[in-house]
């Protein structure tokens, strides 16, 4: 399945996804058909035998998994460049107020300092485990997180 936006599967989905197609390589070492493997599995029978061809040419190692399908769209020094300009308030960016919204952050990633960027993506790059998310949402003040184009909200 295919996502849109950089989007993907989790790492504890990929894991996921490897055990079974190694649990179907045991089963090719094994002989058994490839219409059983599917069922037992509970995937297609064209996944199986895809990788039934994988398996031939490349043996077990052929089944693992190759990795994220995208590498990340901001790197650690943009977004350090974000967060060290949204730390500068919204105030400081020429809006009026002290509220952050998406589209304020994006017009402020669109500068020629920051980097260009869709909405989606800049979302995921906010939601990261660095903090700006829950420092947006902080300094948004009581009155905009609950209101909705808040981030967080």
């Amino acid at each position: 399945m295919r996502y849109p936006e950089g989007g993907g599967l989790t790492p504890e989905r990929r894991a996921f996804r490897e055990k079974i197609r190694l649990q179907a390589g045991e089963r090719f070492a094994a002989s058994e058909k490839t219409a059983v493997i599917a069922k037992d599995l509970r995937v297609s029978v064209r996944s199986v035998e895809r990788w039934r061809r994988a398996w031939r040419e490349g043996g077990t190692e052929a089944l693992r998994s190759a990795g994220p399908a995208n590498v990340p769209t901001v790197t650690n020094d943009q977004f350090a460049v974000l967060e060290e300009e949204l730390g500068k308030g919204p105030a400081a960016h020429g809006f009026e107020d002290e509220r952050w919204t998406l589209a304020r952050v994006q017009t402020v990633i669109r500068r020629p300092r920051c980097w260009p960027t869709s909405l989606s993506r800049h979302w995921t790059s906010t939601s990261s485990p660095s903090g700006i998310r829950r420092w947006a949402t902080a300094t948004s003040g009581p009155s905009a997180s609950g209101r909705a184009g808040a981030i967080g909200g």
